[in-house]
């Protein structure tokens, strides 16, 4: 038989955002919680139109993206390479 977990509620818990700073208290389970965004300076919600970067995840992207289109070009290079031996070989 599966263990059944007590969670213990506390109506007075706290949640801050780090970007702002804002702090909500509300009911949850843990004491705090800590947020990246709120709804005071979330982008959808304040109609501005900042970019957030998290963990350097757009950097991430374009390395991943300058990857592939490397390996793509080297691929035709290839395949440019072997019909050209091919047609030589003919010849």
């Amino acid at each position: 038989m599966a263990k059944r977990v007590q969670y213990n509620y506390n109506p007075n818990a706290t949640a801050t955002c780090s970007n702002c700073k804002s702090v909500y208290t509300l009911g949850m389970t843990v004491d705090s919680l800590p947020l990246e965004l709120c709804g005071n300076c979330h982008p959808f919600y304040t109609g501005k139109n900042t970019v957030v970067d998290t963990a350097g995840r757009i950097e991430l992207f374009h390395a991943r993206l300058a990857k592939v289109k490397k390996e793509t070009q080297d691929k035709q290079k290839n395949k440019v390479r072997k019909t050209r031996q091919s047609l030589a070989d003919l010849n």
